[in-house]
């Protein structure tokens, strides 16, 4: 194993620190007892104590200031008890030399060089340098031209240019963030020609038309720069598809899929100064932010010039860390459940994500508790914190390519928290299978705001409609997407939100998060809770509480919005008919196997490994080796993030792409395939429903 190790793990691969002789029957407390005391640990002291020296200093991946948090996470899970462990990856991230921008507000007029950094604040001013204005794997450049505003930068944003008879060609843009993830915009730009893009948030979106500014309030003052990757893939780009160890094949650096164009972020005090300055049409009405004047598109007579020059070769290379705790499970050793979140962030991170950080910490730290009393987790349990997920959820990536065969054998789950907890509003996402096991978790924690329970004040908050308590589907954007994208492992995660506009600025801070985010950190500490009591019910119950009923119930409804684009296309010869009577198989076998499940005697451990590997299978099964046509990457037939969006999330990837690029034969081909492994995905509860009958205790 390279990196770091204590002495218990050193020199050990994962497979051999993981995969053990099964342990005989569980010596733990009953589970009603053991959630109790699990429950009563987490404390608002611990977490605040954690908050507030993980957000001591900006710690960006690829620094000295992020290899401390490193030895920093490692500390307090070896002072606990686990077994901990690191894992070292070389990986591309250029970071900058120079980022400049001028302004040129008329013909013939001088160039103004515009002040990038985001003004110091007395407020919680944290220690040691700011990470620089810039985004991540910008291309570099020196380019100097007239200036169009393209609204959020999306593909219906340039249509409608179109329309005006506006190009972008040998431009520099001007884009919000918003609506797509930022990459898509530098997609979007440079495939049109565009030389240069700045890209800014509105206070439409985050800032003054939100809510009062920072330091007085939430939300992003003038100066606030949304930092953040451009690159559209996942992993190291050196190494797309493989793990990024030692001697493993690179890819030269100038053929790598990323911008080639300058990119640079701006609050909206520098962007008003070129909006402000436009001509041209006035824009449609939906594309109005909220400076005070009317906005116009361009191009001119106001002219950018943009200035980027970022790390090259060796330069470029940096070493990342991943971090692991480990409490080995005492009845089902060789079956994982995997919580984690990323370590690193843009600036002090204490929103994103040192709050994720801390709440999977503080999970760590109640199973350890309890561990050290003698009660352990049936399941073996790792708790992760991953670096450069900011940069392309590189360490998570890495780990999952790297570990691929270990984890489609032995884990269960993976819990994911990414900047979750600074606001009172509990919310999710997940896979379908996990989504009544988190609703069932929310009814276990008192809410930080009350009265009663997660649940109660979530129930209250949709008006009493159990319908409408909904948890989100995994589409892009966070470390969930190697577990479940690429290996079709249960993934979900939980949180507490509110209204911020300090994402990704070095305004997210502990001064931010103890004002604003969550005073008394109390959604922090019902956040590490609704965490814990999810992996003491995947590590302890016989009988993993994985929801196929919620699955093909979720997933039948889903086909709808194939059959609208279907319509939409007018596509007589292409039918769901197949999936949605494959949906309804598969879901009248999962209903008997929870019937079957609901009324079982006691479970033996030979028995419950039966079933369990069993049920491990079904969302597996919804992958294909041979990936989605557009992104071979993404195997999971179930969701993927939206290719021309980046974050929202397409159920049934394969035949809605079909659909959206008009092509009735790939359609047709990708709904019978569906429709195929749907059916293998119910062999295997039929397995799970037979292991569960054929055995005694």
């Amino acid at each position: 194993m390279s990196g770091r190790a204590d002495g218990r793990t050193a020199g050990r691969s994962l497979a051999a620190l993981l995969i053990v002789v099964a342990a005989g029957p569980s010596g733990q407390l009953a589970g009603q007892s053991y959630e109790q005391r699990l429950l009563a640990i987490p404390d608002t002291a611990s977490i605040d104590r954690m908050s507030r020296d993980l957000t001591a200093v900006p710690h960006m991946a690829g620094t000295p200031a992020q290899a401390a948090t490193r030895d920093y996470v490692l500390a307090r899970m070896r002072e606990w008890g686990l077994e901990v462990w690191t894992k070292e990856y070389t990986v591309y991230l250029p970071q900058p030399d120079t980022v400049a921008a001028w302004i040129i507000a008329r013909p013939r007029a001088a160039a103004a060089r515009l002040s990038l950094a985001e003004p110091p604040l007395p407020a919680g001013r944290p220690a040691g340098p700011p990470v620089p204005p810039f985004s991540g794997y910008t291309g570099d450049g020196d380019v100097t031209a007239d200036v169009v505003y393209v609204n959020y930068g999306l593909i219906e944003d340039y249509a409608t240019l179109d329309s005006l008879g506006i190009s972008v060609r040998g431009r520099v843009v001007i884009a919000r963030f918003g609506r797509s993830f930022r990459g898509i915009k530098a997609r979007e730009a440079e495939q049109r020609g565009a030389v240069g893009l700045i890209v800014y948030s509105d206070p439409q979106d985050d800032g003054y038309f939100r809510g009062d500014v920072y330091p007085d309030g939430p939300m992003r003052p003038p100066g606030g720069i949304q930092r953040g990757s451009m690159m559209n893939g996942l992993g190291d780009p050196m190494t797309p598809g493989w793990a990024s160890v030692d001697g493993a094949r690179r890819l030269p650096e100038d053929s790598l899929v990323l911008p080639r164009i300058p990119i640079i972020p701006m609050g909206y005090g520098n962007a008003r100064r070129f909006l402000e300055a436009l001509q041209g049409p006035s824009v449609p009405q939906s594309w109005q932010g909220a400076l005070p004047f009317r906005y116009h598109a361009g191009p001119g007579p106001v002219r950018a010039r943009l200035k980027v020059k970022t790390e090259r070769g060796a330069r470029a290379q940096h070493k990342i860390w991943n971090t692991f705790g480990l409490l080995r499970g005492e009845r089902w050793p060789n079956e994982w459940v995997v919580a984690g979140g990323h370590r690193d962030a843009w600036s002090p991170g204490a929103r994103d994500n040192v709050s994720g950080t801390v709440a999977v910490l503080e999970a760590a730290r109640a199973f350890a508790t309890l561990a050290r009393e003698g009660a352990r987790p049936a399941r073996t349990l790792v708790f992760a914190t991953w670096d450069a997920e900011e940069w392309g959820l590189i360490g998570s990536t890495e780990w999952v390519e790297e570990l691929a065969d270990s984890l489609r054998a032995h884990a269960i789950a993976y819990i994911n928290e990414d900047g979750t907890f600074s606001g009172p509003a509990f919310g999710g996402s997940g896979s379908p299978s996990l989504k009544p096991l988190f609703r069932a978790a929310a009814r276990a924690v008192p809410d930080p705001t009350g009265p009663g329970t997660v649940y109660d004040v979530w129930l209250r908050r949709v008006g009493g409609d159990t319908s409408a308590l909904r948890l989100g589907n995994l589409g892009g954007g966070s470390d969930f997407a190697g577990f479940y994208h690429h290996l079709g492992i249960p993934s979900g995660g939980i949180g507490f939100d509110g209204p911020n506009g300090i994402y990704h600025s070095m305004y997210d801070s502990s001064d931010w998060m103890t004002r604003f985010g969550d005073p008394g950190f109390r959604a922090h500490r019902a956040g590490a809770q609704v965490v814990s009591v999810i992996l003491s019910r995947l590590a302890n119950d016989p009988i993993v509480p994985l929801d196929y009923v919620a699955f093909g119930t979720e997933m039948t409804a889903l086909v709808a919005q194939l059959d609208s684009g279907i319509a939409r296309k007018q596509w007589e010869s292409v039918s769901t008919t197949g999936v949605r009577d494959a949906l309804e198989r598969f879901t009248a076998v999962a209903g008997a196997f929870a019937a079957a499940r609901e009324t079982a005697s006691a479970v033996d451990s030979a028995r419950a490994a039966a079933v369990n590997h069993a049920l491990m299978q079904v969302e597996r099964r919804l992958t294909r080796p041979a990936g989605l046509v557009s992104r071979p990457w993404y195997r999971s037939l179930q969701f993927a993030s939206d290719l021309d969006n980046g974050y929202a999330t397409m159920a049934f990837p394969t035949v809605n792409e079909a659909i959206r690029y008009a092509d009735a034969a790939t359609a047709t081909r990708e709904l019978a395939d569906l429709r195929t492994r749907v059916d293998e995905a119910r062999a295997a509860l039929v397995e799970a429903a037979a292991a569960l009958r054929s055995a005694r205790p």
